[in-house]
């Protein structure tokens, strides 16, 4: 029997560590240019940004999508079929 937490590319990963790895990966300009907040663009540093994204469900959600995309895209595109399909059946 599989466990299906275990297959999520985002289980036990951080809301900081997908920060850090995408700022490693894209750099602050990067992740601007793909999510479109201040924290990001302005000043950016790993603390004040976990503080917006914390505060901020639908940019958060964006962060993690990117970090889907840029790390696994197979599972990013998956779970966008899902989503419309779901959409769709609404």
């Amino acid at each position: 029997m599989s466990d299906e937490g275990t297959a999520d590319p985002l289980h036990g990963v951080t809301l900081q560590m997908m920060v850090e790895r995408l700022h490693e990966r894209l750099g602050w300009e990067g992740l601007a240019d793909h999510v479109r907040v201040k924290c990001f663009e302005a000043e950016p540093s790993v603390s004040s940004s976990l503080k917006f994204l914390r505060r901020t469900p639908w940019a958060r959600e964006k962060v993690e999508l990117l970090y889907l995309y840029t790390f696994h895209p197979k599972e990013a595109r998956e779970r966008a079929r899902k989503r419309r399909n779901a959409a769709r059946d609404r």
